[in-house]
């Protein structure tokens, strides 16, 4: 059973009762929804049928870890700065390649698949009380989960279309006349403050923790931690006024208005009080003390901490973290998720289990090799003292030469022959990124030939360009792949064979509190002045740019990595402070697909992607290899930054139903 919101479970006659699935059409088709409404008498008959109605809504979701190819619901790590590839299936990267228009989103599209749980939702809300078997509890769980839905499908929708229309409880009778189903986009204010709204009332009906064989389903963190982010969002310059200095709203945005009155949908002032409100959303979690960082104690073989680390135990420092396990550990299965206390919500993947074998190297591990990390975000991670390789260079950071012997820490091994670039960098780094002299294991590869290789991925490397031989896109072009959720044990060479090898099950943290602590950070940082806020019990709270609290709760996330903190100095200045949360998110959350959100909402979009995609000269070996280089390849010279990629477009189709329907900006009508 696969463990997540599209397939609760409540009994065995539940799930061998599951067949009726509808398939209606968006949410101003009728045709569709009168045939639906025949069925309703039996669907509302009693609880066991709603509980079917309800779950078969929620399958309609797709898979959140479905971000590398294949992508549905968001076009993915492939189409930011973080990754790049010359495969196929890698639909993500359309949208960068510009192959993307109203009439062909190249399947990356949820608009009427959305609005068919939105009505869904709202039929439920009508028609609930018809079941006479339900009972209290029974109504609070089924109120929760579809306040919980409603809000879920309108987020998808907000992230991936900007401004959408929000129906309330309104089911849209059939049989009306045409004006009836002539709908506005609402504005993006409004959709966030509903959608919030709609995740409070899931929160106070959903449980805090559920039971191991249920992890997947959403808790009250979950609702609380999607609150959260989209308060950030909200306050962050793209959809504030362009921020304090910023123009990025008018950039983007300032012909972006409503036609049937002028409204502009994008928020053209500033309000500063945005931010506090991000803070609050973010600090009852924190108060809340249910979640905490995943942390996996120091043993003996954990690599030495550097000088600039406190020794005091975590979170004053990081004496007792094992810090590449407690990263690595969340991500490949080796951590039992459904028990991780980072995870507000987190499910089973099928997809990145699926797609793990997209970085395995085709010589002798039957992987598919052309899933790359770019130069840029190798670059970014840091020194494992805590400074920049531009910093260290010249003393622990070195651009020629080789590692001289083997190196092993917390499982790893780092073997002779490494390059110089590679060597002492901070944990992260090596929990997620193979580069050329990775040692590759998988373990459980009951043939010796298939497992424990050095490969390299210089031009006549085992993993490099002349070692293709069918494929000619199996090489990774920039020089890296990702290794995040790939464990030791991990093995494709035999998968669906007699070798009886396997790889693990992989969770996708679709929220988790790291990202908590770091947004709690932003909000305060960017406070000028203090602001009183009330929650809905009558407490009151003042947010102020706190310097210490600043440094208290970005630097938990800096000791987990095995890193030193902000110092003072830094967490005096506004600007540094924000600079470092951006380098932090993006190694942080590196494929876990926050980047492509994140540099929308600071109004940086076009900025770091107009930046070339580097990696190291594939078509070298050698010392050559090891050189920075433009990717040397059509598609990436066909990479187009366009400032309408904030947004997808609405569909030509969609707009044809409803000519009320605003399109994006600078997507064709």
């Amino acid at each position: 059973m696969k463990n997540t919101i599209k397939h609760i479970v409540v009994c065995a006659a539940f799930t061998l009762g599951m067949t009726t699935v509808f398939h209606s059409c968006n949410f101003l088709n009728v045709d569709d929804y009168f045939n639906e409404t025949l069925k309703y008498d039996s669907i509302f008959h009693n609880k066991l049928n709603l509980q079917k109605y309800l779950f078969n809504a929620a399958n309609s979701f797709d898979d959140e870890g479905q971000i590398f190819g294949n992508t549905v619901y968001t076009p993915g790590i492939m189409a930011t700065d973080e990754a790049f590839s010359l495969g196929s299936a890698y639909n993500g990267m359309s949208l960068v390649l510009d192959e993307v228009t109203a009439n062909d989103a190249q399947g990356i599209n949820i608009y009427d698949k959305m609005y068919r749980i939105v009505r869904k939702a709202n039929t439920i809300f009508a028609r609930m009380d018809e079941a006479a078997d339900l009972t209290s509890v029974d109504k609070r769980e089924i109120m929760g989960y579809t306040h919980f839905l409603r809000a879920y499908a309108y987020y998808n929708l907000l992230n991936l279309y900007g401004p959408i229309v929000i129906l309330g409880d309104d089911v849209l009778e059939s049989n009306e006349e045409t004006e009836y189903y002539a709908r506005y986009r609402n504005t993006y204010d409004e959709c966030v403050n509903y959608i919030c709204e709609e995740f409070e009332k899931a929160a106070d009906y959903l449980p805090s923790e559920i039971a191991v064989s249920f992890f997947g389903r959403p808790t009250r963190g979950a609702a609380l931690g999607l609150i959260a982010r989209l308060r950030l969002q909200h306050a962050s310059p793209l959809f504030n006024g362009g921020g304090k200095e910023g123009n990025a709203a008018r950039i983007y945005f300032g012909d972006f208005t409503r036609s049937s009155d002028g409204v502009h949908y994008i928020r053209q002032q500033y309000d500063e009080r945005l931010w506090a409100v991000a803070a609050q959303a973010a600090k009852r979690i924190i108060d809340w003390g249910i979640y905490h960082l995943h942390i996996v104690e120091r043993t003996g073989d954990a690599r030495a901490l550097p000088s600039t680390v406190p020794n005091d135990a975590f979170p004053n420092g990081a004496g007792n973290v094992d810090a590449y396990r407690s990263y690595h550990e969340m991500f490949t299965g080796e951590t039992l998720p459904s028990r991780n206390p980072e995870f507000l919500w987190g499910r089973i993947s099928g997809s990145v289990k699926a797609f793990t074998q997209r970085a395995f190297p085709v010589t002798y591990f039957r992987g598919f090799n052309n899933l790359c990390v770019t130069q840029k975000i190798v670059d970014a991670y840091y020194m494992e003292d805590g400074r920049t390789k531009e910093e260290a260079m010249g003393d622990t950071y070195s651009e020629s030469g080789y590692l001289s012997g083997n190196r092993a820490f917390s499982g790893y091994e780092m073997r002779s022959g490494v390059h110089n670039m590679y060597v002492n960098r901070e944990m992260r780094f090596y929990a997620s990124v193979a580069f050329s002299g990775t040692w590759w294991t998988a373990s459980a590869a009951t043939d010796e030939s298939y497992k424990n290789k050095q490969i390299s991925y210089e031009y006549s490397g085992e993993g490099g360009k002349s070692s293709v031989t069918t494929d000619v896109n199996s090489y990774p072009i920039t020089g890296y792949v990702p290794r995040k959720y790939i464990h030791p044990e991990d093995a494709w060479a035999g998968v669906g064979t007699a070798d009886g090898t396997s790889v693990l099950d992989k969770p996708f943290p679709i929220i988790r509190y790291a990202e908590i602590l770091l947004s709690y950070v932003e909000a305060l940082n960017n406070l000028e002045n203090p602001y009183t806020l009330t929650d809905a019990d009558g407490n009151e709270y003042t947010f102020s740019r706190d310097v210490a609290q600043i440094k208290y709760y970005f630097n938990q996330v800096r000791y987990r990595a095995g890193l030193p903190g902000m110092t003072e100095k830094q967490a005096e200045d506004p600007v540094a402070v924000q600079q470092l949360i951006e380098r932090e998110r993006m190694l942080e959350f590196m494929c876990e697909n926050r980047r492509y959100f994140d540099v929308r909402r600071w109004g940086k979009y076009v900025d770091s992607e107009n930046e070339l995609m580097m990696g190291m000269d594939t078509d070298a070996s050698g010392d050559a290899y090891y050189t920075r280089v433009p990717l040397n390849h059509s598609k990436a010279r066909r990479r187009v930054v366009n400032r309408k990629f904030v947004f997808m477009p609405i569909m030509i189709s969609e707009l044809r139903k409803a000519p009320t329907l605003d399109q994006n900006p600078g997507w064709e009508n």
